[in-house]
């Protein structure tokens, strides 16, 4: 999502102070956690000290929590390295790892000794070893007087000063980011593992059991898990992938308590959360209610249609799509329950009230008047310039960069395409002006090394990208995507390609001479490419491409909107600076949080059930689940329906039913629980994160929130928000008695 996220400043030791706070909202920094009302927390059920939680020189429970590549969360659960996570965020990889022959997305997979797990050289397990506060270093950067531009060019500067110190003689890695849209800054020194190999996986139909439908819904009989292992170099360092690696031998580790989850009981989570808007203005609300959410919808359930009709007939395809398919839809139902949500819930009103109340409050004060008057006024202004484009810039992201997988593969291809021919005509030109022979040999020698390295990485991408790739689907997406695109965005915002090769709005002759003459539509097309390109061939030929031209129209207009509202843009970030600054102030007994940015974070609550809606009881399958806090296998069972592929239950797990062969992971009843709720506060990101008890032992695996609260990124609802997740009884009891891979278990810390 490109969002157009508020600018903040409230001071962070002010923000993390004694005020009481409610124990279900907010996403904390997990250093400040004596700060985080600590006595709350304890009242609630949690028995650790803060050190316990976070530590910098003693093992803590932040150093089980793994950002797991920059898109989610996992925890590390045995003292051998393993981790745990969600089937849908290791789904990748058990795509990637998928052929008709070995379909694991289909069959699951379970490494039954380390020797037969899978390495995935694209995924990267990171630990935080550290933050600190560097604001005041940062700040000072900045100094008055400056352009915006001579600020910016200071702090990046700054950043790079200070992440280099930090990890200088180390091997960790640092980055530094900005709370509050710049008000605060943290440095986050991290330590990055590269081998990570997949270990185990459920069937489909166990991990992403009810699909589409269940999606954001409660009841919820999923069993949304997988299993990673973290290797290491022999001296526990991060190393590239080797045979000689050892399993990692993490600081700490989560033990799995099976003891069982109740109502009421404490539950914390820590993970990575992306992102959230909760100070977005009304009218930020206005617009993703009215155009940016709708657009999304109606754009992705082309996509979804166009893709579902070449998977449906071809079982290579399923598997190549399967998690372009599942991450294209993720998000269109996101954007469906947020517009509906947003609307439900009435935060356009709230929001409204909230910004009647300040302008109340500002005119009572001449000297608050002055300060804050200009706020609102420019916050407003931006919106209403910037409603025009809004349709027509979700239309150039969604239907033309990221809609056909061609686009993006090209613009990026051709980049590294034209940095190759840079460096070989910069080289030439040097080795000509070369007065030595050993001059001009050590000239050859670096520009073949430079040459090989950029040669090297366009080879890497193609064989990545079209391994997963079916021409005729993705001609079929850039003939369906652009001729809505086409139609609903107003020809002042069209790309400029469409004025010159559409046909009254059709685009299929304009695809089929793309697909046929492009060498970006196929890789042996691409092959020939490079060896031309090797061969020091011309490569200006390349401007004159079809989906060159495309995709740099496309490159242009999107990125061309950071421009387009120039001083607007940054009045609108200084009125929201003022705004939330001017709240604060009007609002002195509240407690305010820092908007999620990918950075670890704690959520605490309880766990806590919730009621569903009349009207989603009476169209259910199976009533289990409904006004409890957890759901069971029997709920799972009714809902089975061999016709329908999101309600397939496998025949072993129909068997273990029968038999009621649940071992130690049944509740005092002989029940096996599925999934729970707690009214935790996540977002994306916080996928596979674990849900954590008092005692710190691991008890789920966060995977959703709930459909009623959709609207919870912008506006966090205490009363109906829920995290839904796995059962940590259920995962055991997969990975056990279906999966029969008992060795895991044993390598794990288990809580009876």
């Amino acid at each position: 999502m490109k969002r157009k996220l508020v600018g903040i400043t409230l001071a962070l030791s002010f923000l993390l102070s004694a005020i009481p706070v409610k124990a279900d909202e907010g996403m904390w920094l997990a250093m400040f956690i004596k700060r985080l009302n600590y006595a709350d927390m304890q009242k609630k059920g949690l028995k650790l000290t803060p050190e316990e939680i976070y530590s910098v020189n003693n093992a803590s429970l932040k150093d089980a929590i793994v950002s797991l590549g920059g898109f989610c969360t996992g925890e590390i659960i045995s003292d051998q390295g393993l981790m745990l996570t969600n089937h849908h965020c290791g789904f990748g990889s058990i795509q990637k790892f998928s052929s008709v022959g070995n379909d694991y997305l289909t069959n699951g997979f379970w490494a039954m000794n380390k020797g037969d797990e899978i390495p995935d050289p694209d995924l990267t397990a990171t630990f935080l070893v550290r933050m600190e506060d560097v604001t005041k270093e940062i700040l000072m950067a900045a100094e008055e007087g400056m352009s915006e531009a001579e600020k910016a060019e200071a702090i990046e500067a700054k950043k790079k000063e200070l992440t280099e110190k930090a990890v200088e003689g180390t091997h960790y890695k640092a980055y530094i980011k900005d709370f509050f849209y710049g008000s605060e800054y943290y440095m986050f020194v991290n330590e990055v593992f590269t081998d990570v190999r997949l270990v185990g996986a459920p069937p489909e139909a166990i991990g992403k059991y009810g699909g589409d439908t269940d999606n954001w819904m409660w009841p919820r009989h999923t069993g949304d898990f997988c299993l990673f292992r973290v290797y290491s170099g022999k001296d526990g360092k991060p190393a590239e992938y080797s045979e000689d690696n050892i399993p990692l031998k993490p600081k700490h580790h989560l033990p799995v308590d099976i003891t069982g989850v109740n109502e009421g009981d404490f539950a914390m989570i820590m993970g990575y959360p992306g992102s959230t808007d909760r100070y977005l203005s009304s009218h930020g609300v206005k617009q993703a209610i009215e155009k940016h959410g709708p657009t999304v919808v109606e754009i992705r359930d082309l996509k979804l249609k166009t893709m579902k009709e070449d998977m449906d007939a071809d079982k290579a395809v399923r598997i190549k799509y399967a998690s372009k398919y599942a991450q294209t839809s993720n998000y269109w139902k996101y954007y469906i329950g947020q517009t509906e949500q947003l609307k439900t819930n009435k935060v356009y009103e709230r929001k409204k009230k909230l910004e009647d109340e300040f302008t109340a409050w500002l005119n009572k004060d001449d000297k608050r008047k002055a300060k804050y008057e200009g706020a609102l006024p420019a916050i407003k202004e931006f919106y209403i310039k910037s409603d025009k484009y809004e349709v027509g810039d979700v239309y150039a992201l969604e239907a033309g960069l990221i809609g056909a997988d061609v686009f993006l593969y090209t613009f990026r291809n051709k980049r590294l395409i034209d940095a190759y021919v840079a460096q070989a005509n910069k080289f030439e030109k040097a080795i000509e002006e070369a007065k030595t022979e050993d001059e001009k040999n050590q000239l050859k020698e670096e520009a073949k090394g430079t040459k090989d390295a950029i040669l090297s990485q366009l080879k890497s991408q193609a064989k990545e990208h079209f391994k997963d790739y079916n021409r005729s689907t993705d001609q079929k997406l850039v003939e369906n995507l652009l001729e809505l695109y086409y139609a609903k965005v107003s020809k002042d915002q069209h790309p400029a390609f469409f004025e010159t090769y559409n046909n009254d709005g059709s685009f299929d002759k304009f695809a089929k001479k793309m697909f046929k003459k492009s060498p970006f539509t196929s890789e042996k097309k691409m092959n020939k490419l490079f060896k031309k390109l090797q061969k020091g061939k011309n490569m200006d030929k390349l401007q004159k491409d079809l989906a060159v031209k495309a995709s740099t129209d496309l490159i242009t207009l999107y990125f061309g909107a950071n421009s387009r509202y120039g001083e607007i843009a940054e009045a609108k970030d200084e009125g929201y600076r003022l705004f939330v600054e001017g709240v604060r102030r009007m609002q002195p007994e509240k407690s305010f949080y820092p908007n999620a940015n990918s950075t670890q974070r704690l959520t605490y609550g309880n766990v806590m059930s919730y009621k569903v809606s009349d009207d989603v009881v009476k169209n259910l399958k199976s009533k289990d689940g409904v006004g409890e806090h957890f759901t069971t296998i029997d709920g799972l069972m009714e809902k089975e329906d061999a016709t329908n592929p999101e309600f397939v239950v496998p025949e072993k797990l129909k068997e273990l039913y029968k038999k009621k062969d649940y071992g130690q992971y049944a509740d005092e009843d002989g029940n096996l629980h599925v999934c729970f709720l707690s009214n935790n506060d996540i977002t994306g990101g916080n996928s596979g994160s674990p849900v954590i008890n008092g005692e710190g032992h691991l008890i789920g695996t966060a995977f959703d929130g709930n459909w009623e609260a959709m609207s919870g990124d912008i506006s966090f609802e205490n009363s109906v928000q829920r995290t839904i997740s796995v059962d940590i009884r259920y995962t055991m009891f997969i990975i056990d008695k279906f999966a029969g891979a008992k060795h895991l278990i044993d390598e794990m810390t288990i809580i009876k």
